[in-house]
């Protein structure tokens, strides 16, 4: 008779990390053109093209299985250029280029040193985001791109606050790595724009949108078009600059030329700093209420 198991819930079968480690294949099937390797531990299996939906269902699980093992619920997306740097490095830049006497690139630091500001607003933000998420009932949690500029001012913040942040880097074809503030267990890094973009609005409760050139332009406007055609629910989104934005994107031409409802204006504010970006959002989700009107009493009002 079989000893009793003490554990009523042990498995019935071994795990996958089980069978792996118990392949050991005789030598003649130990080569490279064997196919006796587990398929699941097998890469070069796995990389065919015909294994594409395979690898793309994958690229969906594997982020979304770490979040909820981690209790991320909800999350706050900053979008912005990878190119605007520190201020620090910014001042830095502007006085090489003073003392070398090369007039465009003296004027191209003059404007960097600008635009730097909005990598100092970001991360005043994120710190903002994860302090008050302390006392929040469900934390939210900040996640970026995962790359340098404003989405590593994003994690920045956060790591300074004490908090966790999310980042969600793309393989590119020059090197690209993630920035040194994400926090290590949720930093993931993709090969699909589409499932990459689409874990951006997952768990948002809100998107903050500095400025940026193409790539923060797909995911700003892939996310209105979203929410314009009722495909994810609405939620804020915030673009930071006004002068920035209305000087990108003519709205009202889009507008006065039937290209857009003036309904749609609607579905994003200008903000012009961190603290009225989170204000809005306070205001958006009531987290600025008593917490008897927010938190678990908030049935009895």
């Amino acid at each position: 008779m079989e000893e009793p198991l003490d554990d009523l819930r042990a498995r019935n079968f071994p795990s996958a990390q089980e069978d792996v480690a118990a392949v050991t294949p005789a030598s003649r099937y130990a080569g490279p053109e064997s196919a006796y390797r587990l398929a699941f531990d097998d890469t070069d299996f796995l990389l065919r093209e015909e294994l594409r939906p395979v690898r793309m269902q994958l690229e969906l699980l594997k982020p979304e299985l770490v979040q909820r093992e981690h209790g991320i619920e909800s999350t706050i997306v900053i979008f912005g250029s990878a190119r605007i740097a520190p201020q620090d490095l910014a001042a830095r830049r502007l006085a090489e280029a003073e003392a070398g006497g090369d007039e465009p690139a003296l004027q191209r630091a003059r404007m960097a040193l600008a635009m730097s500001h909005h990598y100092e607003e970001a991360r005043r933000f994120a710190s903002m985001v994860t302090t008050a998420s302390r006392r929040l009932e469900h934390p939210i949690a900040v996640v970026t791109g995962g790359g340098p500029g404003v989405m590593e001012a994003g994690n920045r913040g956060a790591f300074e606050a004490g908090g966790p942040s999310i980042g969600l880097n793309i393989v590119l074809p020059h090197e690209q790595a993630p920035n040194d503030y994400i926090t290590p267990e949720l930093c993931f890094q993709f090969h699909y724009f589409a499932l990459r973009k689409m874990h951006f609005l997952m768990r948002a409760i809100a998107l903050v949108c500095f400025p940026g050139g193409f790539g923060t332009l797909d995911e700003m406007f892939e996310a209105l078009t979203l929410m314009q055609t009722g495909k994810v629910r609405r939620r804020p989104v915030l673009l930071v600059s006004r002068e920035f934005w209305t000087r990108l994107i003519d709205f009202d031409l889009l507008v006065g030329t039937g290209m857009i409802s003036a309904e749609d204006l609607k579905l994003f504010h200008f903000v012009e700093s961190a603290e009225e970006a989170w204000g809005l959002i306070e205001r958006h989700y009531g987290l600025d209420a008593p917490d008897t009107q927010t938190g678990r009493f908030a049935e009895d009002m």
